[in-house]
């Protein structure tokens, strides 16, 4: 496929979305932003951009998007003002959600008499670590499978890496993780919870929470701008995901011993559970299912890279 575009197509880009773009003296876009991509031609007759896409199955060009980074902050900011835009409280809903949802399982689980963690570990405190990476996973999916269509008018007009789209919806969920890991704080330091070297590697497992949602984000973005029945299977998947996935209980709690290693298909497992135990220093974690969990990881991760490529090749002529 052959995508042609006229000339200063990130200038056209950034008006389209109605975004900034820096210039200099003489009108003319700032050469530290990136133009064009590295295999484009120009035609010094006519004057228009040329674009060949590569063949074959490929993964994502990482160095290209690292140099449309500055879109991707653009697309980022601009989807949280307007996320945001006349709420009452504004970003302290990164707060609110995790905490009514915390309240009304803690509540819950109290008035079932036991709940599904181990014993002397705060049910406020387990519940708080597996909410938090959920929600950044459930809200990056929901906002990410919807950026290629929400996008297309301009996808067929001007060229740029397309996973930037679904990259920068995961930032504005990455905002929103940051913002309530305060509240695990306040949770740590109301019940006295001493820290312990494993708690050096909660910035480990968060980059994993969010290898998650990317990996899922492109695969399902992907998806969805082929076939648009996507969009209504996510909530479904995303449902089913919750009850399977340790959010509100502990695997070593609830999940029969016979069972772990089936149950460690799901990568959402093993970033929960790490993320626990790194805040926790309770019981670490079984290494068996952990390395199948990350490496189901890794596995979805690199799979749906290679099949964005592929997609993103024929995608301005089929969304």
């Amino acid at each position: 496929m052959r995508l042609t575009a006229e000339p200063d197509p990130f200038g056209r880009m950034h008006e389209a979305l109605d975004i900034s773009v820096p210039r200099d003296e003489n009108g003319a876009i700032d050469q530290a932003i990136p133009t064009l991509p590295a295999s484009a031609s120009l035609t010094d007759d006519a004057g228009l951009v040329y674009y060949q896409a590569p063949s074959g199955w490929r993964l994502l060009d990482l160095t290209e998007i690292w140099n449309y980074r500055e879109l991707i902050w653009s697309l980022a900011a601009r989807d949280l003002k307007v996320r945001y835009r006349q709420t009452a409280v504004g970003v302290i809903w990164a707060i609110l959600q995790p905490l009514a949802m915390m309240t009304i399982f803690t509540v819950m689980f109290r008035l079932m008499g036991r709940a599904p963690v181990e014993e002397g570990v705060p049910y406020v405190v387990a519940v708080l670590c597996g909410l938090l990476p959920w929600q950044l996973f459930a809200a990056t999916l929901s906002n990410a499978s919807e950026s290629l269509v929400n996008h297309q008018s301009l996808i067929t007009k001007v060229y740029f890496p397309r996973a930037v789209l679904p990259i920068s919806a995961m930032l504005g969920g990455v905002v929103d993780f940051s913002i309530s890991l305060s509240l695990l704080a306040v949770a740590l330091l109301w019940f006295g919870i001493a820290p312990t070297w494993a708690m050096l590697l909660i910035p480990v497992f968060s980059l994993l929470a969010l290898l998650a949602s990317l990996a899922a984000s492109l695969w399902l973005s992907a998806l969805n701008a082929i076939y648009r029945d996507v969009r209504y299977v996510v909530p479904f998947v995303l449902q089913v995901g919750f009850f399977v996935s340790p959010v509100v209980y502990e695997t070593d709690a609830l999940i029969p011993p016979g069972y772990r290693l089936i149950y460690a298909l799901n990568p959402m497992v093993g970033v929960i559970d790490g993320l626990r135990w790194a805040v926790l220093g309770h019981t670490p974690p079984a290494v068996a299912p952990m390395l199948i969990s990350l490496g189901c990881l890794f596995a979805v991760l690199l799979s749906g890279m290679a099949y964005f490529r592929q997609v993103e090749r024929h995608l301005a002529d089929r969304i």
